[in-house]
């Protein structure tokens, strides 16, 4: 394998495994749009990489295919002049047979040879058949053959059976210790998937609506913009807390935003949110849908009745 081609395998490799560890960090996360885009890059590189596969194995065929042809022109080149047993040696082709090369005279030919081949196999068959009866009227006339071909029968009923002696198995020795040590990787790896699709079902499940112990949740968050004015900065800002409203369990129907000065911005929740519910409600503005501007959480924590 090429020094290039090896580059991208590893390239795609690491690609791959960066994609699928951030769509798990983003599902963890409650960012939704993230990890989809981290998913359709995992496909991607997916079907890269089994691009570059199939472009190796059809590259290895046509070496192949090359090798075999390269390989059975030398053989006629050397095979020697047209009319000798070997063949003709004309470059380009595979060896031949020299009767091939002859004239068909058809005043000097008969081509007689498949209608003997046939007639020789009749006249087999017809012996085979002599032999057979008369092998059946040999064991009806005469019993001793038939006890000495009764080795040659089929095997008695299971319960009558004799104990026969007990004989090595054929083939290679088992190894048994193999078989173990390749179930113990397959449970282990088993193990090791459905605790992964376990412990991201727990993170990402929707919980029970319920508040929290406290009176009230805040959250403080920044706004960083690109290419906007202040006004389409705040109104942003607006879109996505409109937009994360509902990523709770319970409706935030008593929460505001109030807008701080110089990017920043508060939001105040009454009553209080659980943990889950705040993660929940912080990935969600993080993972901002809005065109130009990233919005970052800075704090977020319960304040008292």
């Amino acid at each position: 394998m090429s020094p290039a081609r090896l580059a991208a395998y590893l390239i795609g490799t690491v690609a791959a495994l960066g994609a699928a560890g951030y769509v798990v960090v983003y599902l963890y996360r409650w960012q939704w749009q993230r990890a989809i885009l981290c998913g359709v890059l995992l496909l991607v590189v997916e079907v890269l990489l089994l691009g570059l596969a199939l472009f190796d194995r059809i590259a290895r065929l046509e070496r192949a295919l090359l090798r075999d042809r390269d390989r059975g022109r030398d053989r006629g080149a050397d095979a020697g002049p047209p009319g000798t047993a070997a063949g003709t040696g004309e470059a380009g082709g595979a060896p031949r047979f020299a009767w091939l090369e002859q004239a068909m005279d058809r005043e000097r030919h008969t081509f007689v040879f498949v209608p003997v081949l046939m007639a020789a196999g009749v006249a087999l068959s017809g012996v085979a058949w002599a032999v057979e009866r008369v092998a059946r009227a040999a064991m009806g006339a005469r019993p001793a053959a038939g006890r000495r071909l009764a080795v040659l029968a089929p095997p008695p009923p299971p319960g009558e059976a004799p104990e026969l002696p007990p004989r090595p198995p054929l083939g290679p020795p088992r190894q048994p210790w193999r078989r173990l040590r390749r179930l113990a990787g397959w449970a282990l790896l088993a193990a090791v998937c459905a605790g992964l699709v376990t412990g991201l079902a727990r993170l990402t499940q929707t919980r029970p609506p319920e508040h929290g112990d406290a009176g009230a949740t805040t959250l403080l968050f920044t706004v960083e913009v690109r290419g906007i004015s202040d006004e389409q900065a705040t109104l942003a800002a607006r879109q996505q807390w409109e937009r994360c409203r509902d990523a709770t369990s319970l409706p935030l129907a008593n929460a505001g935003m109030s807008v701080l000065g110089d990017g920043l911005f508060a939001v105040t929740i009454h009553p209080s949110l659980t943990a889950h519910d705040t993660h929940r409600l912080r990935g969600c503005l993080e993972d901002a849908t809005v065109d130009r501007i990233r919005l970052r959480v800075v704090a977020a924590g319960d304040a008292s009745p």
